[in-house]
């Protein structure tokens, strides 16, 4: 694999564009130079071609000439992620099988999971984009995930670009490392702590719901009203259990809806938890 971005100096990067003093994307560009320096110390990592981070950090939304955005350096990052990680599994749970170890990986790369790095490292400060509400997004993200320090498995909605650009700065690390596993892993494993582990692995909510349910031969039905009310209303045997609301996402509000109804027929039918029934919260935006 080779990486055709052209060697050039960030200075020579400015010089291409003509943006008003006043314009936030002009600020970044002048400010480069520094983001460079701050991203390699949160990394522990110094690039031998800093364009490579500059590329990993660049919104479709910004058209240029001289930059690429970091959709083709995400995808790299995508597959070395998948790779490391499930090599590290492979060899520190050796007696789990495929199945459990494929969930494990899941948890550990999804989008969620990824979006929570880049909201710890404050990584969206140095995206250059044009998305006016990414702001408002990740500050509503990051509130969210106070109420699950750990992950929500699938309650929550984590804004995309976020797990976007992990991936892209993963991807970049690898080419600008010469393609080394040692060095890309050193990096990634310090920005995914703390891993998510057989031991705190949350069974999705959906999941556990049917089981429960399948277990107890009760019957399920759902009453979709996300259309009309973003909600999501559960019965089992009849009777009203729960709901999920979500009016952005539909899946989110399923996911809620069966959460909410797992945790009313622990709380109400004498049913064992198979979790920690601290999460059995109320989160209903």
């Amino acid at each position: 694999m080779e990486e055709k971005l052209e060697q050039v100096s960030l200075s020579s990067l400015f010089q291409e564009f003509h943006i008003s003093e006043n314009d936030e994307t002009a600020h970044l560009l002048q400010s480069w130079e520094r983001y460079v320096e701050e991203v390699e110390e949160i990394i522990g990592y110094k690039f031998k071609n800093p364009n490579l981070l500059y590329q990993a950090f660049t919104h479709s939304s910004i058209q240029e000439n001289c930059c690429e955005s970091y959709e083709r350096l995400e995808y790299v990052g995508d597959s070395v992620l998948n790779l490391l990680i499930a090599k590290e599994h492979y060899f520190l749970h050796p007696d789990l099988p495929p199945g459990k170890l494929t969930r494990l990986r899941a948890a550990n790369v999804d989008t969620e999971k990824l979006a929570r790095v880049a909201v710890k490292y404050d990584f969206h400060k140095y995206l250059r984009h044009k998305k006016p509400l990414l702001k408002g997004q990740v500050e509503e993200f990051r509130d969210a995930t106070l109420e699950y320090p750990l992950h929500s498995t699938g309650l929550i909605d984590p804004p995309k670009v976020l797990a976007d650009i992990v991936e892209s700065l993963i991807g970049a690390v690898y080419i600008d490392c010469n393609f080394s596993m040692d060095t890309t892993w050193q990096v990634t494993e310090g920005l995914l702590q703390p891993l998510i582990t057989p031991a705190n692995l949350e069974t999705h909510p959906v999941t556990k719901f049917y089981e429960v349910c399948q277990k107890n031969g009760w019957r399920v039905e759902l009453v979709d009203k996300w259309e009309e009310t973003g909600e999501i209303d559960v019965f089992v045997d009849g009777k009203f259990v729960g709901k999920g609301k979500f009016s952005g996402k539909k899946l989110i509000a399923l996911n809620r809806a069966a959460h909410n109804a797992y945790c009313q027929i622990v709380k109400n039918f004498s049913v064992e938890a198979t979790c920690d029934n601290s999460a059995c919260n109320e989160t209903q935006n």
